[in-house]
């Protein structure tokens, strides 16, 4: 295995990880598509100051999950654009 198919071995199976909690967290946040450069700054600011209240380490917001369901369902977000 190349160092690059075990780096996307493990963030596959952190989003299985996080697609398996109960709901959203203060400290990760499911989005199916694109929301504005000042929610994504909103969003990130909030989440990392909830991990670190809540002593986690880091925080996630993952594009492509669906909400309620955290089903996996892909995006159109496109940070380049």
């Amino acid at each position: 295995m190349t160092a690059s198919q075990d780096h996307d071995s493990r963030l596959v199976h952190l989003v299985d990880e996080l697609c398996q909690l109960s709901g959203e967290t203060e400290w990760v946040e499911f989005k199916r598509n694109y929301h504005s450069a000042q929610m994504i700054g909103e969003y990130i600011s909030a989440l990392a100051n909830a991990a670190c209240l809540k002593y986690k380490p880091k925080a996630y917001l993952l594009y492509g999950i669906q909400d309620e369901t955290h089903e996996v369902v892909g995006t159109s977000f496109d940070p380049y654009t």
